[in-house]
């Protein structure tokens, strides 16, 4: 499943978790949950996570997309990104805290980067 739209800025919180997103509206025609994705920027691909849905965590019930570009620095506030996902790896949840969260992020990351070592023709 693809999509694509401008990445705005919304709280910047992916940031100050350690895990910039890259945050595009959506319609809820894709399932909640976390995805292995790639993400193409000005036309390049790069290995990513992207989370659907709405941060249950925060209490929020503004359905999004977040991704997570592993190993990229970049600003690219305003630039538009296409995003493909590649396999689920879990649903969305609730977490009891922002550390709990970080954790199972750190973990999502990990599983990313061994699906990607293990599929180098992604």
């Amino acid at each position: 499943m693809k999509f694509w739209g401008k990445v705005r800025t919304y709280n910047k919180r992916g940031k100050d978790l350690g895990f910039p997103t890259a945050n595009v509206n959506l319609s809820k025609d894709i399932p909640e949950g976390i995805y292995i994705s790639k993400t193409k920027v000005g036309g390049i691909v790069y290995k990513s996570l992207t989370f659907i849905g709405a941060a249950k965590t925060f209490g929020e019930t503004r359905f999004h997309s977040e991704t997570f570009i592993l190993d990229f620095k970049k600003d690219i506030y305003k630039s538009w990104i296409s995003v493909e996902l590649l396999k689920k790896i879990r649903g969305n949840k609730k977490f009891d805290s922002a550390t709990d969260l970080v954790a199972q992020m750190k973990k999502d990351e990990k599983e990313a980067r061994v699906y990607f070592e293990a599929n180098l023709t992604y």
